[in-house]
């Protein structure tokens, strides 16, 4: 009886001091936090941009931030979207946070209110961003001129359900049980309510949606978004000004990303500006341990958008406070944790990657404030599965050794025997996607995606381009290997080049014009947007060459005409 006694309260002390260590780990954060306002002097850093502003002591907004919102349970996180920059070959792509619940994501296309009432009215909106500026080409603008051409007017071929992302109607059912939420159109109701399943569009409409799912429903076989997407400007408008209410670092990944989560529960990956403007790419650095830059990210969406591709997500730039919108914003320690304030007493974060995630390579706001770049994400992989390809010209990312196709000159004709190659309009994708690549100098692009939903007859998803734009003195002309090798091209692309080398338009011209609509234009100085047009000039070069060796009709493709009995297979000669 007396061992039995002995045991237990044996197993009363392990139990208690189990308890202690849990509750000296939790308050570890305050305590740093508290000393790190105790060193400063008084209290913290003042990094507002006026005495006695937002910016307080370490210790006392953390703890006020702490009591208030609290540490998150790792299970209430939600799925996030797959922006892996190294995901397997050949294989459907996966989300990288494994531990979240399955159901999580859809909360985001159903916990949406409106929310404009606390949105920052007192900034001008996206689309006033270009107030002031000079109007190109002499008052007439050339964007608008551009998109009136018949070029950027072709149809596409009618959609049928097939052809959709979602029929919202059948596919998308939301289950609010399963985030303990409410739909965005009934913010009052009981737990019977919440038990329900529901249609959006069986009681709304589609404009009352929020505009990234707006953006997701429009998405089908060919495209991303239309040439006249209603939501699209606004869908850019939000990322730039909705509240942030969550900050969560990605996971994977070379360098540092984060995840923000708005006010209307949409998300997007926000790059943090590591380079200014006028930094060029080291000579000595290898292209796989390049920066990736924020504005690269928002210049490659412009330029998509004008080459008609429209197959880059929507991408805005935005100022963001690193202390209200980022510090306050996370729930994630690890990321919490690397914040500390510079000997210039700004704020700085670094958080956890592969490369450029350490005090060295701090990123620090001017006192806390930080450009970015914020990337709507696309429909999560729950609703809408993509599939991961290697890129069949994929460089050997390795400092000697050098990749099959840079030494075999025949080498498209081994890819042109090889699905889904060998058939449709995927290796003419593939020719888009080179031109697109060179244009901004990338030579990044390791794999691509396509959604699941519509096989092999689709488009390929241009992600990840913040490796573009480091050299504007320097063309690779390795990047035009596969138009060179492969000699083939769609008929619009071929004819929307050659119309963006005219001086009435100008490539240069059209994209500059397009990036003053950006909160944080200047985008590129004008060395890159000069490379714009010499690149475009060499592109052309190049396909002059093809069609003077093969012949016209066996280097272009017809599009324009939607009969496929036309087209011919990418092996045809």
């Amino acid at each position: 009886m007396i061992l039995f006694r002995k045991f237990r309260v044996l197993i009363l002390m392990v139990f208690l001091v189990a308890c202690t260590m849990h509750i000296m780990i939790d308050l570890l954060p305050k305590l740093e936090k508290r000393a790190a306002g105790a060193d400063s002097g008084d209290g913290g850093c003042q990094c507002a941009h006026h005495p006695g502003g937002e910016s307080q002591g370490w210790g006392k907004q953390r703890a006020m931030s702490a009591a208030e919102a609290g540490w998150p349970n790792k299970h209430t996180l939600r799925i996030l979207q797959d922006f892996s920059n190294e995901p397997s070959s050949n294989l459907t792509s996966h989300s990288l946070e494994k531990n979240t619940a399955a159901g999580h994501r859809a909360e985001s296309f159903r916990r949406t209110r409106p929310s404009a009432g606390k949105t920052e009215d007192h900034k001008p909106l996206i689309g006033d961003a270009s107030a002031g500026r000079t109007v190109p080409a002499h008052g007439v603008s050339r964007l608008s001129a551009l998109f009136e051409h018949p070029f950027y007017k072709v149809d596409l071929t009618p959609l049928t359900n097939d052809d959709t992302l979602f029929n919202v109607n059948t596919d998308i059912r939301f289950y609010p049980r399963a985030t303990a939420n409410q739909g965005w159109h009934n913010e009052q109701g009981n737990e019977e309510e919440e038990e329900e399943e529901f249609s959006p569009t069986g009681e709304v409409t589609a404009e009352s949606y929020p505009n990234w799912l707006r953006f997701h429903i429009g998405i089908n076989r060919y495209e991303l978004y239309s040439r006249h997407s209603l939501a699209l400007d606004a869908l850019l408008k939000d990322l730039v000004t909705q509240r942030i209410t969550s900050v969560a670092m990605k996971s994977g990944g070379t360098q540092l990303k984060l995840i923000m989560t708005f006010q209307n529960y949409g998300q997007a990956l926000f790059k943090p500006m590591k380079q200014t403007r006028e930094q060029e790419t080291p000579p000595d650095f290898f292209y796989f341990s390049d920066f990736e830059r924020h504005n690269a990210e928002i210049a490659a969406f412009h330029l998509d958008r004008i080459l008609d591709f429209r197959r880059v997500p929507p991408v805005a730039g935005r100022l963001v406070n690193m202390t209200k919108e980022i510090r306050d914003a996370t729930r994630d320690k690890k990321l919490w944790r690397t914040f500390f304030i510079s000997p210039a007493n700004n704020i700085c974060f670094y958080g956890e990657c592969s490369y450029y995630c350490s005090t060295e390579h701090a990123l620090c706001g001017k006192p806390d404030q930080i450009e970015g770049s914020l990337a709507a994400f696309l429909p999560d992989l729950n609703l809408a599965k993509r599939k991961t390809w290697r890129n069949p010209w994929r460089r050997s990312y390795h400092k000697r050794k050098k990749a099959e196709w840079e030494v075999d000159q025949d080498y498209c004709d081994e890819v042109k025997q090889t699905p889904p190659y060998d058939r449709g309009t995927r290796l003419l994708d593939v020719m888009d996607m080179t031109i697109f690549d060179f244009l901004m100098g990338n030579m990044d692009r390791h794999h691509y995606e396509t959604f699941e939903k519509f096989g092999n007859d689709t488009f390929i998803i241009h992600l990840d381009n913040g490796r573009g734009f480091g050299k504007h003195s320097h063309d690779e002309l390795s990047i035009l290997v596969p138009l060179s090798q492969c000699c083939r091209v769609r008929k619009s692309t071929y004819l929307r080049l050659q119309l963006l080398a005219k001086e009435e338009y100008q490539l240069s011209s059209l994209v500059e014009e397009s990036l003053l609509r950006d909160r944080l234009s200047p985008i590129l100085i004008q060395h890159h947007l000069r490379a714009l047009d010499r690149r475009l000039r060499l592109v052309l070069q190049v396909l002059a060459g093809c069609v003077e060796k093969e012949g016209y009709v066996n280097v272009v493709e017809e599009d324009l005409v939607r009969d496929t009995a036309t087209h011919r297979s990418p092996g045809h000669r």
